[in-house]
């Protein structure tokens, strides 16, 4: 669990992963504020309009990343025959025609090797961002923060107060090493009693007993807002369920275990939602993709039960209600993309991808002259030793015309394009021409014979 909540909270300071969780932040501090100006002061019920909020707003990215999939599906058995056509092959040549015919591939359905990729990479730093956001709510959200300010004002002006907290905090539940955090700062100290369960305010009140009234204070409200169905989401489930059964509690059994499986169940049931999308390409031996969507079938909602109850059942709960939405967005992205069949998507990319290109400079008939030329020589283009490729030696000649054309006068180029032009006048000299002169012959030799 401490190497978990040190990923979870060190997130928060990564570049650009740490930009993003602010203006996450932003948002859950907002919804917050909202929640309490109507009354309603719960994290358990922020964090669920949190993630409904978030991923709604990655549906764009889901839906193009849905597209691809089904795409892929169907390219995979022409890039499987590609792959077989060149497997083994590991000389730069083979390699290349093999990179140029996948490409052709791609380019026929209207998308790239990297349309799959980038929405992918688009979303990951989101959803990194959002673990910590989520496990370290005082520090985004200030209304949540003030809750824990007096007691840590009280707490810091009693004499020896860092070593107490540093002997508190590196302890379970609390698990905050003091050789990765800072204990000096107030922020600190607010993110360590935010983890505290109710034996923990006992043994920092046995530690300092003139914080008692306003440790009791600062319980009270944290449980208020901590709890979600009976379920304190500040606990991790595993401690809730092992207390549970130290007390005998069938019902406190039942609340330490829903979390976890409600986790593990819909996330279960988002990976089948996937999956289902997914055309059926044959033997999953053949096809790598088909046999990671088999893996991850099981996989994920294991890791998922371990994650619900080895962390702060908040973690727990975000886990759940993500599952829910993308379970709900799977079934509206299904029914988007049933209505549209293959070839209206690839249509659709291939569009895309000529709009694109024009806004580069390029027009649509140079683009169709581009790729009938492109995939007329695709495994045909080869360097020489020269490294010239055909096209690039078509090219140096060319130039090497011109420059002949155009040469000095009295030059030896000059005079051989005189000698080239004569032979190619009398090469083209047609039959009437020669016919001509033979007559003019002819007539002379008449002529001299009657002198």
């Amino acid at each position: 669990m401490e190497v978990y909540g040190l990923l979870a909270s060190g997130y928060g300071d990564w570049p650009i992963i740490g930009q993003i969780a602010w203006l996450l932040g932003q948002i859950m501090n907002g919804i917050y504020n909202v929640m309490s100006a109507i009354g309603i002061e719960n994290i358990g019920i922020c964090i669920i309009i949190f993630t409904v909020i978030v991923y709604s707003l990655m549906i764009p990215l889901t839906i193009k990343q849905q597209k691809y999939s089904k795409m892929s599906a169907v390219m995979q058995p022409e890039i499987q025959k590609i792959q077989k056509k060149y497997e083994g092959k590991k000389d730069q040549a083979s390699m290349l025609k093999q990179q140029d015919e996948m490409k052709m591939v791609y380019e026929k359905y209207g998308t790239s090797m990297s349309g799959g990729c980038l929405p992918l990479l688009i979303q990951m730093p989101i959803l990194f961002a959002l673990y910590p956001v989520v496990y370290n709510i005082p520090r985004y959200v200030s209304g949540v923060r003030k809750v824990y300010e007096p007691v840590v004002e009280a707490i810091m002006a009693t004499d020896g107060w860092q070593s107490i907290m540093e002997t508190i905090g590196s302890a379970s539940p609390v698990l905050m090493n003091p050789d990765s955090y800072d204990y000096s700062k107030a922020s600190t100290i607010v993110n360590v009693l935010y983890k505290f369960q109710d034996a923990t305010w006992g043994q920092l009140i046995d530690q300092i007993p003139s914080i008692s009234d306003i440790a009791h204070s600062t319980m009270d409200q944290v449980t208020h807002l901590n709890s979600f169905i009976g379920i304190n989401i500040g606990e991790a489930p595993i401690t809730l369920l092992t207390n549970a059964f130290h007390n005998r509690s069938f019902t406190g059994i039942i609340l330490a275990v829903i979390i976890p499986i409600l986790a593990g169940l819909t996330q279960f049931i988002s990976v089948k939602l996937t999956s289902a999308q997914q055309p059926s390409t044959g033997n999953s031996q053949d096809n790598p993709m088909a046999a990671s969507m088999k893996t991850m079938t099981y996989t994920m909602p294991l890791f998922s039960v371990f994650i619900g109850f080895t962390m702060p059942a908040g973690m727990g709960l975000y886990w759940a209600a993500s599952a829910v939405v993308r379970c709900v967005q799977q079934l509206a992205i299904n029914k988007y993309l049933s209505k549209k069949s293959v070839e209206d998507i690839i249509k659709e990319n291939q569009k895309k991808a000529q709009k694109k290109r024009e806004k580069k400079g390029t027009s649509a008939k140079e683009i169709n002259r581009m790729a009938l030329t492109s995939t007329r020589n695709v495994g045909n283009t080869s360097r020489q030793q020269t490294g010239l490729t055909d096209a690039e030696k078509e090219e140096k000649l060319r130039q090497t015309q011109q420059r002949a054309m155009n040469a000095k006068p009295g030059s030896l180029t000059a005079k051989a394009n005189l000698v080239s032009r004569y032979n190619s006048g009398l090469a083209t000299e047609t039959p009437a021409d020669e016919s001509s002169s033979e007559d003019k012959k002819e007539t002379k030799n008449k002529s001299k014979r009657k002198k």
